[in-house]
């Protein structure tokens, strides 16, 4: 222990000390001259630490559970889509809290070029805010005054790759070697060529490859996603030590969650998928480490979009924790998939798998996000029922797309490959849902239909354990938005579809209790409200499937101190009777009135909340 390391830092390294120089040692070769400048950076980036941010630290240690339960909602935006910048996003807080949101995720603002970004996936610096967003400086104000009121930010991380914009990549295109180091440089192609015989592509229409030709230098660099992403060598300790200055340094500005992209993809090995290895759960644990250390008030999110089998180890073990927080990705593309087909079986086998989970995992429910809705489900499992993977994939973006006669939704594909008969898909939930079409054949009866479906999707949100996010605009049926295809910046990515400005004269009507966005409005507060009151929710609270005998409709019971609740979810366009034979006294959360639970009747596309409190029978 450094003598001058001061007692509330020690006491915390303390705690991990052995077990993070064991990590660090084994990942880079017991290099003790690394892991003091390592162990060092850590301790300036405690000092650099507000002390305002160290009270919130010293807060959250004593309630370590503070992001369970059933009290966070999130709201997902876009900086410039939401409010045009950072300051307009602390003018516009009042709407959010309005919302119902105390957990607000402001997609990538960290400096990257035009036009060569992904979205802001392609940070050139990672100390810096894009300038027409703001800077630094609004960053932390907005924090502040989130912190005010009770509202936690969460930042994306980019943690895979550089913008080869980056002022190491730049000098990496100027020959320094020690540069170079920090990524995959090769003189030829025969070791990257030995990498594609194992490494899939993630987009192989649009960047096919996992490596690029560097002219400066005549050499090629990995670059996974795009040509103008190149990957970084996180074997070089020097990349790890770096990478996490920038990440705490985010945190000592005020963001209280790091969503880490892309972890899966950050170790690479030659013959392998270089996706999962086992190192990549040593650098997160040693992230999660870090962070209990210099700022335990952080949370870690990890996106790891993949099935489950492959999503649970990043919430690491009870004893060893990884991520805090992880996407409940499979959930949210099967969700999708009982829509386009109205038969709950594969979303009632999904949602088996997640409740046998500890309840110590804490996922992030989602209807739709900044992304595309790639169809990775189990097939296996549809294989029983005669689904085979290509023409069951090619159904979903057909009904999705609204090319099936009655289908409603109009969504568009993305990154389509028909040499593989694959595609994922685009759209806002409302869009999706109907709302769209309805609007554009003025059909009182189809826009009756759409808005109870957005209504039961997200009721079915509001019912799992864990954190609930709304995608900015969602609340008040914000429809696609086809300007896209007019910005030469923008047009060959369909995701820009679901990525249109917030619509604030659709926000104006969500007063209007008459309109399709005052009822949706107030749907979605009303349930964030009666999710708020009723212990229930909780996530430590146990979950199950009660069977319903029919392919149409789910029902997930939950059950914590004292209260019993069934909710009810009809994929049908046909109303549907489910009988659960059971006896006791329920109450309507939505409706207020009293039942018995033996026979249910579900409207079509709609829900219901049913709750028995076990006290009224003392």
């Amino acid at each position: 222990m450094k003598e001058y390391w001061q007692d509330e830092f020690a006491v915390r390294f303390r705690r991990h000390a052995d077990e993070l120089k064991w990590l660090y040692y084994e990942l880079y070769r017991c290099d003790a001259q690394a892991y003091d400048y390592f162990t060092d950076m850590l301790y300036r980036l405690w000092e650099e630490r507000p002390e305002k941010l160290k009270m919130i630290d010293r807060e959250r240690e004593a309630c370590p559970d503070w992001y369970k339960g059933h009290r966070l909602t999130g709201m997902l935006m876009y900086t410039d889509a939401f409010a045009g910048n950072l300051r307009g996003v602390l003018e516009k807080l009042d709407y959010i809290i309005e919302c119902g949101v105390n957990y607000l995720h402001l997609m990538p603002i960290l400096e990257s070029p035009k036009g060569r970004s992904d979205g802001g996936y392609a940070v050139s610096n990672f100390r810096k805010v894009q300038p027409e967003l703001g800077t630094m400086e609004d960053l932390a104000d907005l924090a502040d005054a989130c912190h005010e009121k009770g509202i936690a930010v969460c930042l994306d991380y980019v943690m895979n790759h550089t913008s080869e914009d980056h002022e190491w990549a730049m000098r990496a295109k100027a020959g320094e070697k020690e540069y170079q180091d920090r990524y995959f440089f090769y003189d030829d192609w025969n070791i990257p060529n030995a990498y594609e015989q194992t490494v899939p592509q993630v987009f192989p229409t649009t960047a096919p490859g996992n490596f690029s030709w560097c002219p400066e230098v005549q050499k090629v660099v990995m670059t996974t996603f795009y040509p103008y992403q190149w990957d970084l060598n996180y074997s070089n300790p020097t990349v790890f030590s770096d990478m996490t200055d920038n990440l705490l340094n985010l945190c000592n500005h005020g963001v209280d969650i790091i969503r880490l992209d892309a972890v899966p993809y950050i170790w690479k090995e030659l013959w392998t998928t270089c996706r999962n290895l086992p190192q990549v759960h040593s650098l997160v644990r040693m992230m999660r480490m870090v962070c209990e250390i210099v700022c335990p008030g952080t949370l870690l999110l990890g996106e790891v979009v993949m099935e489950p089998s492959k999503v649970v180890p990043y919430f690491g073990t009870i004893d060893k924790p990884e991520c805090h927080l992880l996407y409940n990705v499979t959930t949210m593309a099967t969700l999708w998939h009982t829509v386009a087909t109205r038969d709950v079986r594969l979303l009632a086998h999904q949602m088996r798998q997640v409740f046998s989970l500890p309840h110590v995992y804490v996922f992030l429910n989602y209807l739709r996000c900044h992304d595309d809705i790639g169809w990775g489900l189990d097939y296996g499992f549809l294989g029983q029922f005669g689904q085979m993977e290509v023409p069951h994939k090619k159904y979903l973006n057909d009904y999705l797309t609204g090319k099936i006669s009655g289908s409603p939704a109009r969504g568009e594909l993305y990154n389509d490959d028909p040499r593989l008969g694959d595609a994922r898909l685009c759209g806002t939930t409302a869009s999706l849902c109907g709302v769209e079409a309805a609007r554009k054949k003025r059909s009182p009866k189809a826009a009756a239909d759409a808005l109870r479906l957005d209504e039961m999707l997200h009721a079915f949100m509001f019912t799992l354990s864990g954190v609930p996010v709304l995608y900015s605009g969602d609340e008040i049926l914000q429809e696609n938005d086809y300007t896209y295809h007019d910005d030469p910046d923008r047009k060959d990515d369909s995701r820009y579809l679901h990525r249109g400005k917030m619509d604030w004269k659709k926000a104006a009507k969500r007063g209007v209790k008459t309109s399709p966005e005052g009822k949706m409005f107030s749907a979605v507060k009303r349930m964030e409200q009666i999710r708020d009151e009723h212990a229930v929710f909780d996530s430590e609270g146990d979950v199950w499937l009660p069977d319903t005998e029919n392919d149409h409709l789910l029902a997930i019971g939950r059950y914590y101190q004292g209260e019993q609740m069934l909710a009810l979810f009809n994929f049908s366009d046909q109303p549907q009777t489910v009988m659960l034979r059971d006896e006791k006294r329920y109450t309507d959360l939505i409706s207020g009135e009293e039942t018995d639970a033996y026979a249910v009747r579900v409207e079509a596309g709609d829900f219901r909340w049913l709750l028995h409190t076990f006290d009224r029978e003392k």
